[in-house]
């Protein structure tokens, strides 16, 4: 039985923000992020607990659609309006350089060489010519969520830990009409949501390969573990005993809330918005191992910058609370309360969290866990959801759609790199 997830209470969350003095005079500094319930709750109660111990300082905290986000962005800040502080993906942080949306972090307040030794690896990737451009508060990776009442409906014991007991689990699981349509899927798919980021870093490096080469500059799925990778991943929803449809309930997230999946790949992210489903009893497990035994999972994160937009006690202000929204205390509050996981050891390695039934599975994942570099990751997931639409609505073999994913994938790279 999934227990809720603990909400940090504001007592006890200012011992951080305390240490982090304000400037002398009083200063309003914006704060931007997409939307997304629980992150939203998250930083609520991170900001006010930074203005109680910064009297001088009031952050206003703007969110758009993530659909709207990076397009606000790149309007208000060349106009000096806009964000001094920003939430951006990892993988958008050259173009925000490249536009002068953002500028370093400031050595005597972040210390490069500190970064290095107490953030996990891959924040290192904001590091450019040895100085900081950003920071983030958590890291994700995956997990498999299940639910508990339709596995004990289908006698199944525990999740599956291998990928050919996810089908065996899956079949048990898929429920049919009369007709035989599915009234309930045994996982849910669709590479608009984390499928995407499964079959890349999961499962193609599961069946023995490695899905990109030269520092994630040349595309290297198109071989025949890839064909591999795809072929399970398809056989999902279009094999001949499928346990998933693409689209059903619209949405991946959608179906697993409504009860109507038994199995759902996920990020982190998504623990605090379940959290909330009542009546809804989940658990969660580690991705399911590969047919050799390999483990292998994604990890991407938020981080947070400082515009080019803030100067002076603004500026002053800014890294303040960016000082403070990157502390072990935040970390904390951020896993409470999102679920995603802390960006240091000292935080998410602790006992209580590593060996957590909930934040564990994830926080374990991060030891074999693989961060994509994309030039546009919007257009990568793009690619992805066309390299099934083509087998699913053309019936494509998928040797050819596959092909066609990847010489499309790797014109988005030459084109980036090339530049």
């Amino acid at each position: 039985m999934f227990r809720s997830v603990r909400m940090t209470a504001l007592a006890g969350m200012t011992s951080a923000a305390a240490l982090l003095a304000g400037p002398s005079a009083a200063v309003e500094i914006e704060y931007w992020q997409y939307f997304f319930d629980a992150r939203v709750t998250a930083m609520e109660q991170l900001i006010a607990s930074f203005e109680e111990a910064n009297p001088d300082i009031t952050v206003t905290m703007t969110h758009f659609p993530y659909a709207d986000y990076r397009t606000k962005v790149a309007a208000a800040i060349p106009a000096g309006e806009g964000p001094d502080v920003v939430q951006l993906f990892y993988g958008w942080l050259n173009d925000y350089i490249e536009a002068d949306l953002i500028q370093p972090l400031p050595e005597e307040s972040f210390p490069a060489a500190e970064i290095d030794e107490q953030y996990f690896p891959m924040v290192q990737a904001m590091k450019v010519d040895g100085q900081y451009y950003a920071l983030p508060t958590a890291v994700r990776s995956l997990a498999l969520f299940y639910n508990e009442r339709l596995f004990e409906e289908a006698g199944i014991d525990g999740p599956p830990e291998t990928l050919d007991e996810l089908v065996e689990s899956a079949k048990a699981l898929t429920k049919r009409d009369g007709a035989g349509n599915i009234t309930q899927v045994g996982i849910t798919a669709g590479m608009t949501a984390q499928d995407h980021h499964w079959w890349r870093e999961g499962l193609v490096r599961q069946f023995g390969g490695e899905p990109y080469a030269d520092d994630y500059k040349t595309v290297n799925y198109d071989t025949d573990a890839g064909r591999a990778a795809l072929k399970y991943y398809s056989d999902l929803f279009l094999g001949e005993e499928p346990v998933s449809a693409i689209g059903f309930m619209d949405e991946p997230q959608a179906a697993f809330k409504a009860g109507r999946a038994g199995m759902h790949i996920d990020g982190s992210f998504r623990i605090g918005s379940l959290a909330d489903v009542r009546g809804l009893e989940w658990g969660v497990a580690e991705l399911p191992a590969g047919p050799d035994g390999t483990k292998s999972n994604y990890s991407s994160y938020w981080v947070n910058a400082i515009t080019t937009k803030a100067e002076g006690e603004k500026y002053d202000a800014a890294v303040k609370f960016l000082e403070y929204i990157t502390s072990d205390e935040a970390m904390q509050v951020w896993l409470d309360v999102v679920g995603e996981l802390p960006a240091k050891p000292s935080v998410g390695m602790t006992e209580e969290n590593a060996s957590d039934p909930v934040f564990g599975p994830f926080i374990r994942g991060l030891e074999n866990a693989h961060t994509t570099l994309f030039a546009n990751e919007s257009a990568q997931r793009q690619l992805m959801v066309e390299m099934v639409e083509r087998m699913q609505l053309q019936d494509m073999p998928l040797e050819e759609s596959l092909a066609i994913a990847a010489q499309e994938e790797q014109k988005i790279l030459d084109e980036y790199y090339g530049k």
